[in-house]
């Protein structure tokens, strides 16, 4: 896209229009945009019909995008556990208003509180370290994500689960502990968590449609079923990718962000997908062809993925409802890795 192009889509941008407005002005015109969009057109043929939306940006631009399988620009999508990458950012947010810290023991913001939370910290929750018999890959984990959404009173349900190890010694894979974030981050600000992220994070990037699905107790899944539109999910993906300033607002302190995203422990030999993990946010190097690409992304159920590239200032976003299908992640990684073929040679 041309800098004349890039400037006139910031400052559409800036003046708040529609996001279709915002996408028609973005639309695809160099030889770059192209390649990106022919590598989106690769997928239009995909007999399993449950890949929606791929939204690509490059220095803060629409590049390409593409809606497959009924879905459109305004389409709500489900973005499962990326979600979580959501309540951490909103975590980071909490801290920047002196309301929360990492390094908190979670006892200080959580409405009730057992032995087996003695000693968690609030960065242990956000690094699924918290020591918690809780194991989403385990299905007779006392705290699987199973019975967390089948508890009656999920909060009753997620402060009794026990212990089965030290806080911060071990990475398992778990909802609970992100639920248990989001109820720290309502109890440290004084807000249902999806009150404060409107105040905080949606309306200051100019999402004004989004639903996130509250459980039986009335409080927002910290660990997911947030639902976004495809460009608006890219448009918090910018905004990390830009330091946490949108348009020149401040939105996560650069600080607090890069504690956010920095990674914590090595989970390679646990995810075929990651190498590591920070606070509810992954991390992966891609080799392609002879060049060794970092990316940092959010990830959810299905292949829904934001994959942050910081040397190659691209975001990608892609929504998926292949839900429990193992082909979700691997069909959204092969994107991926065929959109940073194409970014190599433009």
């Amino acid at each position: 896209m041309s800098a004349s192009r890039r400037g006139a889509v910031r400052r559409l941008l800036r003046c708040g229009c529609g996001l279709l407005a915002w996408l028609a002005l973005a639309a695809p015109a160099s030889a770059a945009d192209a390649a990106f969009e022919r590598v989106l057109a690769r997928w239009d043929g995909d007999a399993r019909a449950d890949l929606k939306a791929v939204v690509v940006l490059r220095d803060g631009a629409v590049v390409a995008q593409r809606y497959y399988n009924g879905a459109d620009a305004q389409s709500l999508h489900d973005i499962r556990s990326a979600g979580k990458s959501v309540t951490a950012l909103l975590a980071g947010i909490a801290v920047d208003r002196g309301r929360l810290r990492f390094e908190q023991p979670v006892a200080r913001c959580l409405p009730a509180r057992g032995k087996a939370l003695a000693g968690v910290r609030a960065g242990d929750l956000l690094s699924m370290r918290s020591g918690l018999d809780a194991d989403d890959e385990r299905a007779d984990s006392p705290g699987n994500e199973d019975r967390l959404d089948e508890a009656a009173d999920p909060v009753a349900f997620a402060l009794a689960v026990p212990r089965r190890e030290a806080p911060g010694t071990r990475y398992a894979y778990n909802s609970l502990t992100a639920y248990l974030a989001g109820l720290c981050v309502e109890s440290a600000t004084g807000q249902p968590l999806d009150e404060f992220a409107n105040a905080q994070l949606f309306a200051p990037l100019g999402i004004a449609d989004w639903r996130w699905q509250r459980d039986a107790g009335g409080h927002a899944k910290g660990q997911g079923n947030l639902s976004l539109r495809a460009g608006d999910f890219a448009r918090i993906g910018q905004m990390a990718l830009d330091g946490g300033r949108w348009q020149g607002r401040e939105i996560v302190r650069a600080d607090t962000l890069r504690a956010i995203l920095a990674p914590r422990v090595r989970i390679g030999a646990v995810d075929p997908y990651a190498d590591e993990y920070g606070y509810f946010w992954y991390r992966k190097t891609q080799r392609i062809g002879s060049d060794e690409i970092e990316v940092v992304f959010a990830s959810g159920n299905g292949g829904n993925k934001l994959y942050l590239v910081p040397s190659l200032r691209m975001v990608v976003a892609i929504q998926s409802s292949a839900y429990g299908r193992g082909y979700g992640q691997r069909r959204s990684q092969d994107l991926l890795r065929a959109l940073l073929t194409a970014a190599r040679t433009h």
